[in-house]
C-alpha cells in the first residue's frame, strides 16, 4: 500500500461521511419544517408527527427543495394559512441552521 492509496481511501471515507451528514441534516430540517407547518395549521400532536414524516418523505420525489416547498405551500394554503414561497424559503434556512446545530450537538 502506498501513501497515495492511503490518501485516496481517506478522501473517499471523508466524502462518504460528509454526504451522510448532509443527508441527515436535510432529513432533520424537513422534519422540523413539518412540525413548524403543523403548528401553523394548528394540528394535534399526533397529526403533527404524521405530517412531519410526510414532509420528510416528500423530499424523495425529486432532487432539491422544490418538492418540499410545493408540498408546504399547497398544504398550508389548503389549511387557510396565508403564506408565500419566500416565507417558506426563509423557514427552510432557519430550520437548516437548527437541524445542523441539533446534529452537531449529538455527535
Amino acid at each position: 500500500m502506498t501513501t497515495f492509496d492511503d490518501r485516496e481511501r481517506a478522501f473517499e471515507t471523508k466524502y462518504a461521511r460528509d454526504e451522510e451528514v448532509a443527508f441527515r441534516i436535510v432529513a432533520r430540517r424537513n422534519r422540523l419544517l413539518g412540525q413548524w407547518a403543523a403548528t401553523q395549521m394548528k394540528l394535534t400532536q399526533e397529526e403533527s408527527d404524521a405530517y412531519a414524516t410526510a414532509v420528510v418523505q416528500a423530499d424523495f420525489e425529486e432532487a432539491g427543495d422544490e418538492d418540499v416547498i410545493r408540498k408546504l405551500v399547497s398544504d398550508l394554503t389548503a389549511a387557510g394559512v396565508e403564506i408565500d414561497e419566500p416565507a417558506i424559503r426563509h423557514a427552510i434556512e432557519e430550520k437548516t441552521v437548527e437541524a445542523r446545530r441539533q446534529l452537531m450537538g449529538t455527535e
